[in-house]
């Protein structure tokens, strides 16, 4: 056996960086994507279907769990939007440094704090 293998199995203890989490952040944002973009189309189409449709969909909506539900997939819609633009800056060779990488990381989360607070205040408003 390999005596200088990793000995501290504590996961508590373990800090990850910044630009780590906001890594798995997207990863988990785009998995609930997946489930939550079904919630969003189906709303769509029962409320095109028909005036009915349309008011069912409303009704609805001004419940509280259909709200919040409605909150955290637009905020995963959000989330995985801004971090994926950091993507796309890092794929042109932008904020690829040690230096940079979480202040880019720190940016993703910052800005998408902000979105989301203000689609909170959009839907319960």
């Amino acid at each position: 056996m390999n005596k200088n293998r990793p000995v501290n199995l504590d996961l508590t203890t373990i800090k990850f960086p910044v630009p780590a989490i906001t890594s798995i952040l997207h990863r988990i944002s785009g998995v609930y994507l997946f489930i939550g973009i079904g919630f969003l189309v189906w709303m769509m189409s029962t409320s095109l279907e028909s005036a009915q449709g349309f008011k069912v969909v409303q009704s609805m909506l001004s419940s509280g769990i259909a709200k919040l539900i409605l909150w955290v997939t637009v905020s995963a819609v959000l989330y995985h939007f801004v971090a994926g633009i950091k993507h796309l800056f890092m794929d042109m060779g932008i904020g690829e440094s040690k230096e940079s990488g979480p202040k880019m990381a720190i940016g993703v989360v910052a800005i998408s704090a902000v979105l989301i607070v203000l689609a909170g205040v959009w839907i319960w408003a």
